[in-house]
């Protein structure tokens, strides 16, 4: 069975066509949301649709890490709200993970849904980071659930948590990434900011992050750089955008 992962922060808006697509889904499967403190009913919504909710502290790491302690399944998969889901995906991890027992994990191939220049740039980026096996927590990140204890789990840190953890399980063992059916992300995360402002924060938090600044520094770095942490939801630091409160 596989077990989605569902960190919220006030996403309402978003919560309700994911859950609808995945009851759709005829892979045997488990959903998990869990709020981080919403003030807009999204608990109350996930609840009413059928998804089992699990209230926790703000923050992507902490919710995913007790999103886990509630999971029943043998195969993990974190999925942020504001995805756009594919039909049929979960039948794409399963199938995978089936066929080739050597493989731990992966992700999805990612597209952003804005129209603009830098959201389709974005995009083409996602691909080339994908070869360097890099990749982020908007993708969807899938797991063992054999490797996510081997290697330790996500860590409950405020920032970074699922780069982090990707470069654990790309050391662990073999990971795929299924190109066909893709993700779909919002670009909601770059409205009304400079392109130069997002890759500037990009690159700087990556190479701290890479030279061992502690997340926590990271995170206030980050929310002194953010016109708005609440309202503005995140994605990753693949977009250069996350929200150390919580998610999506």
């Amino acid at each position: 069975m596989i077990s989605i992962i569902i960190p919220v922060l006030d996403e309402a808006a978003r919560l309700p066509p994911l859950l609808q697509v995945l009851t759709r889904e005829k892979t045997e499967h488990e959903v998990i949301v869990v709020d981080g403190g919403s003030l807009d009913g999204s608990a109350e919504i996930a609840q009413q649709m059928g998804a089992k909710v699990v209230l926790s502290k703000p923050g992507r790491g902490t919710q995913l890490s007790r999103g886990v302690t509630e999971a029943r399944g043998d195969v993990l998969f974190f999925l942020h709200a504001d995805t756009v889901f594919p039909e049929e995906g979960l039948r794409s991890i399963a199938q995978i993970l089936a066929g080739s027992p050597n493989i731990v994990g992966g992700n999805f191939r990612l597209l952003f849904d804005g129209g603009d220049r830098f959201s389709r740039g974005l995009t083409r980026v996602y691909g080339w980071l994908r070869y360097l096996r890099l990749y982020y927590g908007d993708s969807g990140i899938f797991v063992r659930r054999s490797a996510y204890d081997a290697i330790g789990g996500m860590r409950a840190i405020p920032v970074m948590e699922d780069l982090d953890f990707v470069a654990r399980m790309e050391r662990y063992g073999k990971t795929c990434c299924i190109a066909d059916p893709p993700l779909i992300t919002s670009s909601r995360r770059f409205e009304g900011r400079r392109a130069s402002e997002i890759v500037y924060g990009w690159m700087k938090l990556h190479f701290l992050f890479w030279l061992g600044v502690s997340p926590d520094r990271l995170a206030i770095m980050y929310m002194r750089q953010q016109p708005t942490v609440r309202a503005q939801a995140a994605g990753g630091f693949g977009g250069a955008g996350s929200n150390p409160q919580g998610t999506s």
